[in-house]
């Protein structure tokens, strides 16, 4: 008991931290917070002597971060919680605690210079306080070098908490969800995205936090903070300038009508309100406006019925529109295989282009190695069996005649930046269809959008959102959101799709840039730890 005790107090201030550290994530966006909570972290788990230590404190910070970030994770459990609610506190806490092992690899990267310096047998032994008057000289060394592989454990921290953004971003198809360098979306500091991408962001939030706690001494810690704010202040104001320079002017105009129909999960699918969520978006088509719009969307999974059977919904739906074109988020099946899709549907009704969702979420929409399992007769996890989606073959752009070129983006897959850069040619915008009905009110939808906006910066291109419940959404293509409508709100909204930007830096070169960045970065950290002289 008394060791678990020890753990517990152990894990306190970092879990605090972590906690204070996620208040930069939307919706609060309290970015200063931010940068304290994760300043802190890296001060304590720098302090910490030896690899255990260090790895538990990242491991605690971790487990707080995402705690107070993905705590929307309980929402979907709570559809039916009758059923299903049971589940929801295993979730966050499987959730926080898996994300958190991230977290725990950066505490052992906070010892690499140490690591490199015992292998070059460069440690010095700390000098007894018997041999104080004849080995002051030796006592000084040792001081000094301790300062240095803190300088080092807090490098160390810092780069390996950015790294471990980037192993997110890929890893087991990836969750790039709540990255420290997303606290500047409502900032000009998001600029610097169309440059270096979110992990570059991550990679700058984590050397400014780390800047001012490296120094041993007081005086050397105001220094740090003076750099910190120093080159927080350059980006910042590089930022405002790319914000107020003119923006690009699409001609001709297209116009795009947003239906959000209100459809909540929990009534989604109920057989008396599934005809009542259709009506409303057959009844947006007939909305009155200034101008007629190019093209209507519908949310994801907006019909029920499965595109096979979905044409007199298309007739009806144009009829009332006068022949409006549309882009309609619904399932389609292909034998007992099944496809979340969004389909363009031209005036005369019939399919001008589709879209099959590539990048599933995982145990939401299939069974990782489900198919597998299907081989040897273990069937109720398979999508070849109709149990799940298939995923579709990849990225692609959608010719949607008069609307242009478009990029869509089904939910989830607006998170992955690779997602967009996979994508066969450079569209004219991107087309975002979602069902944040799943996702709760508070933050999770709020999350989402702005890492749709973020995707918006990082391609130069402007990005448009259909979601049933909210938040609907025309963002320009640096990353602003110039009109919406509000969550849990049925209504439509016309607006005309801002002008493009040149393809930017990072929508050339991806992740590569930061990858390089991190390597050299914990290479240099190697190395100086390798010239520690005992």
């Amino acid at each position: 008991m008394k060791r678990l005790n020890v753990w517990a107090g152990a894990a306190l201030l970092p879990a605090l931290a972590g906690l204070a550290a996620a208040g930069g994530q939307a919706p609060f966006g309290l970015w200063a917070l931010s940068l304290f909570g994760f300043a802190v972290l890296v001060w304590h788990v720098a302090g910490a002597d030896g690899a255990r230590a260090r790895a538990f404190r990242g491991w605690a910070g971790g487990a707080g971060y995402f705690a107070g970030t993905l705590f929307w994770i309980v929402e979907p459990f709570m559809v039916e919680a009758e059923k299903d609610g049971w589940m929801a506190p295993f979730a966050l806490v499987f959730m926080a605690g898996g994300m958190a092992l991230f977290w725990l690899a950066a505490g052992l990267c906070a010892g690499l210079a140490e690591f490199a310096a015992n292998m070059a047998q460069r440690l010095p032994r700390p000098v007894a306080q018997s041999d104080r008057a004849g080995q002051a000289s030796e006592r000084a060394t040792y001081q000094s070098t301790s300062r240095r592989l803190r300088v080092g454990r807090s490098v160390g921290f810092a780069l390996g908490l950015a790294a471990s953004d980037l192993a997110r971003t890929y890893v087991l198809t990836g969750f790039p969800w709540a990255l420290a360098g997303h606290i500047w979306i409502d900032t000009p500091v998001a600029q610097a995205a169309a440059f270096v991408g979110p992990v570059g962001l991550s990679v700058l939030t984590m050397l400014l936090a780390a800047l001012p706690v490296m120094a041993a001494t007081g005086r050397g810690r105001a220094v740090g903070l003076l750099a910190a704010g120093a080159i927080l202040a350059g980006i910042w104001a590089g930022g405002t300038a790319r914000l107020a320079a003119p923006d690009p002017v699409r001609d001709p105009a297209i116009r795009v009508r947003l239906v959000q129909p209100n459809a909540t999960q929990s009534l989604k699918w109920q057989p008396g309100m599934r005809q009542v969520f259709l009506d409303r978006l057959i009844t947006a088509g007939g909305g009155v406006s200034a101008r007629k719009p190019d093209l209507i969307v519908w949310p994801e999974t907006s019909v029920p019925y499965l595109l096979e059977d979905a044409g007199g919904v298309f007739a009806e739906a144009l009829a009332i529109s006068g022949g409006v074109p549309m882009a309609i988020g619904l399932q389609r099946a292909e034998g007992v295989r099944y496809f979340n899709s969004l389909v363009g549907v031209g005036a005369d009704g019939r399919v001008m282009a589709s879209y099959d969702k590539h990048h599933l979420v995982p145990f939401g929409e299939y069974i990782p190695m489900g198919d597998l399992l299907g081989r040897f007769g273990i069937s109720a996890y398979a999508a070849q069996a109709g149990y799940g989606y298939s995923p579709g073959p990849g990225a692609r752009v959608l010719d949607l005649g008069r609307a242009g070129k478009v990029l869509p983006l089904i939910c989830y897959e607006a998170v992955f930046p690779q997602d967009l850069r996979a994508a066969p040619e450079r569209a004219d915008w991107i087309l975002q269809v979602t069902n944040d009905g799943w996702f709760g009110a508070l933050a999770g939808p709020w999350q989402h959008l702005a890492q749709a906006r973020l995707r918006a910066i990082e391609q130069g291109l402007p990005l448009l959102r259909a979601a049933n419940t909210g938040v609907s959404a025309v963002v320009d293509a640096k990353g602003r959101m110039i009109a919406h409508l509000p969550l849990d709100t049925y209504d439509w909204l016309d607006a005309d799709v801002p002008g493009a930007l040149p393809t930017p830096f990072y929508a050339r070169t991806g992740d590569v840039p930061a990858t390089i960045f991190l390597l050299a970065g914990l290479l240099v950290l190697f190395w100086h730890g390798r010239r520690v002289r005992g």
